[in-house]
């Protein structure tokens, strides 16, 4: 086999192979005899055709067959003799097979895989976020799950902020009707949000059995074109008003969120445990992404394309499938590749980044670690150890955990390399609810 390499680009290159048909004839000949001894041919019993009838029947396909493997197999030595690390598939380019006479020339054409090098990372520095709870975070968050366990109880007075309404509604467009409830009411609580703050107002002050009209102009940039920067006439029939009520804090209301002996006291610590775990992971999250920075900023080289169009594909997959799942029509969007260049480069550039930082130090996760990792999933369900007995009674289901615990390897390895200093914040501020 006779071969020659050249370099196109940082990543492309180009192996020029010549393969000696000779010693393929064997293979050939070989094949074509185990073909003739099952082969059926009408005026012959199986087996029992001239092997000249098989070779004019099956020749072409064996030769093709043979000399593909061929390709393949000089491609795979020539890569591994010159030491290539081949990303993607190559291209490769010949003349048709029965045009070959006594050497068989093609060219494969490739990128490889780049020189990965971590930067300098003892100058990086990256903060951790240190926050601390109190009874008041405590309290905001039983304040929430107040809220999420509000009944209403029906009252005759006018309507307020808070409350919640029935209502018939049918909505005018130019003159046109465009939306209706029928006779079936809707509930609105007024003030909570998802409408223009206009049309809640306009459901304050009344009673039921009340009717009234009104207009609402939305907004230039408002959500749904069809009425963005338009009025639209409501006529509204109030059918009912109730007033919010919020359970106590007690023990039923602690006995409803798990804590059987409906010790209040505990359930405070029981949420205060739950924002610390919260916080933790908070924390971990802001940390890896400073990481992921970190890296992204201190290394240079190039991404070889195969791997830069394998990574944008996926995104354009993703996104497709999250749109349909929201309701969206497909046929109306038009998702270019480009729109994904930049978040691909950035992707696969920490994927290569990662692979060699892990590789280099020996950062796979262990056992202990791929369990621990399977144990935090398993928390947020009824029933852990059996998801625990799900992970394991397939091997493949590790993979997941243990990518996400080798994942941890690296940014715990990263973070003895910068500086780290601590930054006091609001725990409100951490959660992104100021």
């Amino acid at each position: 086999m006779a071969l020659n390499v050249e370099t196109l680009g940082n990543l492309e290159r180009r192996i020029t192979i010549s393969v000696p048909l000779q010693p393929l004839e064997a293979q050939i000949k070989q094949r074509l005899n185990q073909i003739s001894r099952t082969a059926k041919f009408a005026g012959f019993r199986p087996g029992k055709a001239p092997i000249g009838l098989v070779n004019q029947h099956y020749g072409n396909q064996v030769r093709d067959e043979v000399y593909s493997g061929a390709v393949e197999k000089s491609f795979g030595d020539a890569v591994e003799e010159n030491k290539l690390r081949v990303a993607g598939f190559p291209n490769i380019e010949h003349k048709p097979f029965d045009a070959a006479s006594e050497v068989l020339e093609y060219t494969a054409t490739f990128e490889i895989f780049p020189e990965v090098a971590i930067g300098d990372l003892s100058k990086v520095k990256i903060e951790r976020p240190v926050t601390d709870i109190s009874d008041a975070d405590v309290k905001k968050t039983l304040d929430v799950l107040v809220k999420q366990r509000v009944s209403f109880e029906p009252v005759k007075r006018a309507s307020k902020k808070g409350d919640r309404v029935n209502v018939t509604l049918k909505a005018f467009l130019d003159g046109q009707e465009v939306e209706s409830t029928g006779d079936n009411g809707i509930d609105l609580v007024i003030g909570e949000g998802g409408r223009v703050a206009s049309f809640d107002d306009e459901l304050i002050g009344s009673k039921t059995g009340v009717s009234k009209k009104f207009d609402i102009t939305y907004p230039e940039d408002y959500e749904s074109a069809q009425i963005a920067g338009k009025t639209v006439g409501y006529e509204v029939t109030f059918n009912s008003v109730s007033q919010p009520k919020y359970p106590e804090i007690d023990a039923d209301f602690a006995k409803s969120l798990g804590i059987e002996d409906g010790d209040v006291e505990k359930m405070k610590a029981e949420i205060a445990e739950s924002l610390k775990q919260e916080v933790a992971k908070r924390v971990s999250a802001k940390l890896k992404e400073q990481v992921f920075q970190a890296l992204a900023d201190n290394s240079e080289f190039d991404i070889p394309r195969a791997i830069l169009e394998v990574e944008i594909n996926r995104m354009m997959q993703t996104t497709e499938q999250n749109l349909k799942q929201r309701g969206a029509d497909i046929s109306n969007i038009r998702l270019e590749p480009s729109m994904f260049e930049d978040q691909a480069k950035r992707s696969s550039k920490l994927r290569l980044l990662l692979g060699e930082l892990i590789n280099k130090n020996g950062l796979h996760a262990n056992a202990d670690q791929v369990r621990a990792m399977v144990d935090v999933f398993s928390q947020s369900f009824e029933r852990p150890a059996d998801v625990v007995t799900w992970y394991y009674a397939d091997p493949k289901r590790l993979d997941e955990p243990a990518a996400l615990a080798t994942e941890e390897n690296a940014v715990s390895w990263v973070l003895t390399q910068v500086k780290v200093t601590d930054k006091k914040v609001k725990f409100d501020d951490l959660m992104g609810t100021a």
